[in-house]
């Protein structure tokens, strides 16, 4: 079996990895001329964490990384609605990484070039149709494969083919400005921040541990803004430049004590927006031998920290699913039985602001902040909230700890 994938990003690397593990062979196809770190910052949580740890690059994520001890959830006023351990610290067998997603990019694609060879990933390869074992490019070239794996983004070409009508990502009428910004280090350093309501919400964490060994941190964050009144918005870009005076004199007066937002956010050498959208779930995945993966499959709003991590679980369990089963097509079935389903719950749950829920809730309840949270909301709620979403997500801890391997043996 050899297998050609559409896309050079996070889920395509990875997918080219786990085949590569489990015996089968591919070829990567990027339409961009080169491959290169881009982007800012991402949470890898620790269900994908196991799975990149399984693939030997745990001591590579470490080494770049900042592992996530605390999750923080506040109001527009800095006051503390909710905080958990994360990671090893929640008592899982292993860590969350805060992490630049151009770091990120690279460790895979390092992998991938010193595993399977720099010659298996090819660039300025823009994928426009496949057939039931061929794909066909802008340049005229046609490559033959037995599986094609559409890890192409949110935009891909091949989800098109079979969703001709679906049209552009919904948007929610929101925008995120997204930035880094290295300054001094906050709540222990380790930690992170999501402050405000469904409508403006500031996050933030720190992702380099070379910052970090300074006595600096380098801060990843995002300002989250509803656009009233405006029905449409820039195509969406994860690197298209944005501008401060859309959205900073919206957060001029969040001054937090333990954290000076507007500060964070003039600190910023680049600022990128992006509106927030996603797509409506789709009944099916796998065409004949193709099929759809990351966010070509099941783009969601960035809720949760789960974008990057279901595209990774994606790649891991269908490179097992194909491994394992009787034939390809029962491999490519069993894949989408897996994931399709459950991806499509957290595309809804993300809609409904997934665990974020509880500052909207608190925002609703006590506008004007409050002296005592559990006035406002008990902690069997707040509990109740933080793991029905893991749950749904399935980074619940006891359920991936004792979940046997995806490993191909």
């Amino acid at each position: 079996m050899h297998v050609a994938i559409i896309g050079g990003g996070i889920g395509g690397l990875t997918t080219a990895l786990s085949l590569h593990a489990a015996g089968i062979g591919c070829d990567v196809y990027e339409s961009a001329p080169e491959i290169r770190p881009l982007g800012v910052g991402i949470n890898l949580l620790p269900h994908a964490v196991r799975e990149l740890t399984e693939l030997g690059l745990a001591n590579a994520l470490a080494g770049t990384a900042i592992e996530t001890e605390s999750l923080i959830y506040a109001n527009r006023f800095g006051q503390e609605i909710w905080r958990e351990a994360r990671g090893t610290g929640a008592g899982y067998r292993w860590p969350q990484f805060s992490i630049h997603r151009g770091a990120l990019q690279m460790i895979l694609l390092d992998a991938v070039r010193s595993r399977i060879g720099a010659a298996r990933v090819h660039t300025g390869a823009q994928a426009v149709r496949v057939g039931a074992s061929s794909v066909a490019f802008h340049s005229g070239k046609i490559v033959e494969t037995d599986v094609i794996v559409a890890a192409d983004g949110i935009h891909s070409a091949i989800r098109a083919q079979f969703y001709p009508r679906e049209g552009p990502p919904k948007w929610n009428r929101r925008v995120l400005w997204r930035g880094v910004t290295e300054g001094l280090p906050f709540l222990g350093g380790r930690t992170m921040v999501m402050a405000g309501y469904e409508n403006q919400k500031f996050v933030c964490y720190p992702i380099s541990r070379e910052a970090e060994t300074r006595g600096r941190s380098l801060i990843n964050w995002v300002a989250e803004l509803s656009i009233a009144g405006v029905k449409g918005w820039r195509r969406e870009d994860w690197n298209r430049p944005g501008s401060l005076r859309d959205f900073l004199p919206n957060f001029a007066n969040w001054h937090f004590g333990w954290l000076d937002v507007p500060a964070v956010i003039r600190g910023a050498s680049h600022i990128y927006e992006y509106p927030m959208v996603d797509r409506d779930p789709v009944g099916r995945w796998t065409f004949d031998r193709v099929t759809l993966l990351g966010d070509a499959a099941h783009p969601m709003y960035p809720i949760g920290s789960n974008g990057a991590s279901q595209a990774i679980l994606d790649a891991r369990i269908l490179a097992h699913a194909l491994a394992t089963s009787r034939s390809t097509d029962a491999g490519l079935a069993l894949y989408e039985e897996s994931r399709r389903p459950g991806t499509g719950r957290l595309v809804l749950a993300n809609r409904a602001n997934g665990p974020e829920q509880v500052m909207q809730t608190v925002h609703e309840r006590a506008p004007n902040g409050f002296t005592d949270i559990s006035d406002v909301m008990s902690r069997d709620e707040l509990e109740s909230v933080a793991g029905r979403y893991k749950q749904i997500a399935g980074f619940d801890r006891d359920a991936l700890n004792a979940r046997e391997s995806l490993s191909v043996r």
